[in-house]
């Protein structure tokens, strides 16, 4: 049961009914070959009877000497034949013993005790082994004439037509329970397609909401779906609330702090001395900080929320403006590939604060270009948005440098002005979002950043 415990419900629906039917078929087939062994087996007697019969009643008439014309089968008269009748004395010499000319001089053995024996009758059946080693199926019969004049009468045929009409029985019922067997599994593989449709709408419609194309689970569905889909629409809406209050409350505490902390740093400035000079960095510091932080919870509390789709292009044409204009004495050169179709699933701007960082630092560090490739990756379950930023500048061949330079609190530019928050920022939302940040060597020489996000599939 545990290989099965993680699998989808239609293979398990599948593998059970096809292991069910295979089972039941199978025994079905044992069972209706035994049967008709056994029905051959007792045609074939019957037949033999036939024979023991006419025998017994010409010893009974007096009339030995009549034996081969009662036994009435010309079989009897070819030798080893397969067909044999005796008639014998217990205890009687070979010369006494009178059988059929198939047994060409030989004789029948007899059947051992443990032979099927019918009440009353004193007839045995079984299977026993002729003169030429073929096996037969034998039937004896006790005779008494008189009081002291006991006769054997054995009746043998070759036992391979039972077998025969056995295998042929056989060949025909695995044929037919074959194709049985296939057209149930079949069907079966039908009407759970069938039955699970329903669940296969929901799942599909549960992906449109989480890239963005719907807002709730829409459509009918059967009535012991139909509460599940009402109760993941209330847990959209209620997601969705949530979000909303946790954006105004954001808000409400950005402004609260950074009032007062503007209104210190203003009063600061108007003042010489060193405890205002002391007074105006730490409120600038603090002030950072809390930008930092706020965004940092605001992205958590944001990140992944159903729905959210924000296309790359808009983003990176906007930041590539605004940058040309900033680095404007580099004259750099933006190479934009493969954005028509990007889709970052989140907020647009977690989007900016992470392109923004990143595309910041590759403008300070190149020589004249900045590349921007995106592209597609993960599969239809999970699809993934894979932005690579490169630039032409000198770049981090030390592994270990590049390594060092992912860990929380370190800069991309140690050496150029700023705050030293970006890849921290660009790190803990990357985080949040499940991606993943790697720092390579370029082809052009420079640095490569290769980031990895949700996306939205095509």
């Amino acid at each position: 049961m545990k290989l099965f415990a993680n699998r989808p419900i239609a293979i398990r629906l599948a593998v059970s009914a096809l292991f069910w039917s295979f089972t039941i078929l199978l025994v079905a087939g044992v069972i209706l070959v035994a049967l008709y062994r056994e029905t051959t087996e007792e045609t074939f007697d019957r037949r033999l009877l036939v024979y023991v019969t006419a025998l017994s009643a010409d010893i009974a008439a007096g009339d030995e000497s009549r034996g081969a014309q009662a036994a009435g089968d010309p079989f009897f008269d070819l030798p080893l034949s397969g067909w044999y009748w005796q008639i014998a004395q217990p205890g009687a010499a070979l010369r006494d013993i009178r059988t059929s000319l198939s047994l060409v001089g030989a004789t029948l053995p007899a059947l051992d005790a443990q032979a099927e024996t019918d009440p009353g009758s004193g007839i045995r059946r079984g299977y026993a082994e002729g003169p030429d080693g073929r096996a037969l199926r034998l039937i004896e019969r006790d005779i008494r004439v008189g009081d002291d004049m006991h006769y054997v009468i054995s009746v043998a045929g070759p036992s391979d037509e039972i077998a025969a009409d056995v295998r042929g029985f056989t060949l025909a019922i695995s044929l037919t329970f074959a194709a049985l067997g296939l057209a149930l599994a079949l069907s079966t593989l039908l009407q759970i397609r069938f039955g699970l449709s329903p669940l296969q709408r929901l799942r599909a419609a549960l992906i449109s909401v989480r890239r963005g194309e719907a807002e709730r689970i829409a459509g009918d569905y059967p009535r012991d779906i139909a509460p599940l889909a009402g109760e993941i629409n209330l847990l959209i809406e209620s997601n969705r609330d949530i979000l909303e209050r946790a954006r105004t409350q954001l808000g409400n505490l950005a402004h609260a702090l950074k009032t007062p902390l503007t209104v210190l740093v203003n009063e600061a400035q108007g003042r010489e001395d060193p405890l205002a000079r002391t007074v105006e960095e730490q409120a600038r510091i603090m002030r950072d900080q809390v930008t930092y932080h706020l965004d940092r919870a605001r992205a958590a509390a944001l990140a992944g929320t159903l729905g959210s789709i924000t296309p790359v292009k808009p983003v990176a044409e906007a930041l590539a403006r605004t940058f040309a204009r900033i680095y404007r004495d580099k004259d750099i050169a933006f190479d934009f590939k493969g954005l028509e179709a990007a889709q970052f699933r989140g907020e647009k701007q977690d989007l900016e604060e992470m392109l923004g960082n990143l595309l910041d630092n590759a403008c300070k560090w190149a020589e004249s270009r900045v590349s921007l490739q995106a592209r597609a990756g993960g599969d239809d379950e999970a699809p993934r948005l894979v932005l690579v930023i490169t630039d032409d500048g000198p770049g981090v061949p030390d592994p270990a440098a590049r390594a060092q330079m992912l860990q929380r609190g370190q800069r991309l530019d140690e050496s150029k002005p700023g705050s030293g928050l970006g890849l921290s920022i660009v790190a803990d939302l990357v985080a949040l979002y499940r991606g993943r940040l790697r720092l390579e060597n370029a082809a052009m020489g420079g640095l490569e950043i290769i980031l990895e996000l949700p996306g939205n599939g095509s």
